[in-house]
């Protein structure tokens, strides 16, 4: 069965899967790339092969997005899956369901940081990432693959993937947020695996030891300073220059509040005011 690590773009997804994958991938929890790639995205184009799908036509996948589900859970193994899709459906194509999903990790940012780090990665100026943001119909894919969408996610508005996530009531959810797994990351993710062993029937023991090692080897300097030297899979290439664009950013030193201009300041409050006030943002 499959088990969601879900988020908007730029939510900390990537974070929370490296320290998920110290812990349970490794003896003792202490990270490096190649444990990541066991927690893979879905979808992408090795999920399709075999189904007659076209490749050149954006939201085709999504007819086969069960079945590629189905066919993964054939051994009735447990595995990880990120996504940024929102959950829902497409033509009346669900993106997953309670056949094939076991549970999930939700994680949320706050907007107004979440707008900046869209900025820095997509290379976009503010505006654009706001309407980015706010694009009901958005959809993300690897466009250094010459328009082939068959890994498109299609993420919808930020309000939207975050609602439908945690209104859906297919399978157990936990919602966690950035902010906190930053600022009490030994109780957030301890809480995320008894979360995680309790939907999986896992009765081993909270292993204390692997969780300091998985917080430990998974600071945002130490992942910063690992691609600096060695790059990181998960980067981009800018569609500037012949670069790839650095993964790992500002990490803490992003605060919407020293970055941004007081007009964007009043503008983002305004626009996201109802969900800042449901996740205590404001």
């Amino acid at each position: 069965m499959i088990f969601w690590i879900a988020s908007y773009p730029k939510s900390g997804n990537t974070w929370l899967r490296t320290l998920i994958s110290s812990y349970y991938y490794s003896k003792n929890g202490i990270f490096n790339e190649k444990l990541i790639k066991n927690i893979g995205q879905f979808p992408e184009k090795k999920h399709f092969q075999g189904f007659d799908y076209l490749p050149k036509l954006v939201i085709d996948t999504s007819r086969f997005w069960i079945k590629a589900q189905e066919r993964i859970n054939k051994d009735n193994k447990l595995r990880f899956f990120k996504t940024h899709n929102v959950f829902g459906s497409i033509n009346n194509r669900k993106f997953t369901n309670k056949e094939n999903s076991i549970g999930c990790i939700y994680i949320v940012r706050d907007p107004r940081n979440v707008i900046t780090s869209l900025r820095n990665h997509y290379e976009l100026d503010y505006t654009h990432a706001l309407t980015w943001m706010l694009d009901h119909k958005k959809y993300i894919y690897d466009y250094e693959k010459s328009q082939e969408f068959s890994d498109f996610q299609f993420i919808s508005s930020w309000e939207n993937n975050y609602k439908a996530w945690k209104s859906q009531r297919e399978f157990p959810l936990k919602i966690i947020k950035y902010e906190d797994l930053m600022d009490k990351t030994y109780e957030v993710f301890t809480e995320v695996i008894e979360f995680i062993n309790k939907i999986t029937n896992n009765k081993e023991n909270i292993n204390k030891t692997k969780i300091k090692n998985a917080i430990n080897s998974t600071s945002f300097n130490k992942l910063r300073d690992f691609e600096k030297k060695h790059g990181f899979s998960e980067s981009i290439k800018s569609r500037k220059e012949n670069k790839q664009i650095p993964f790992f950013f500002l990490g803490p030193e992003n605060d919407w509040k020293k970055i941004l201009d007081e007009d964007f300041k009043i503008k983002l409050n305004n626009i996201f005011e109802k969900n800042l006030k449901e996740l205590s943002y404001i």
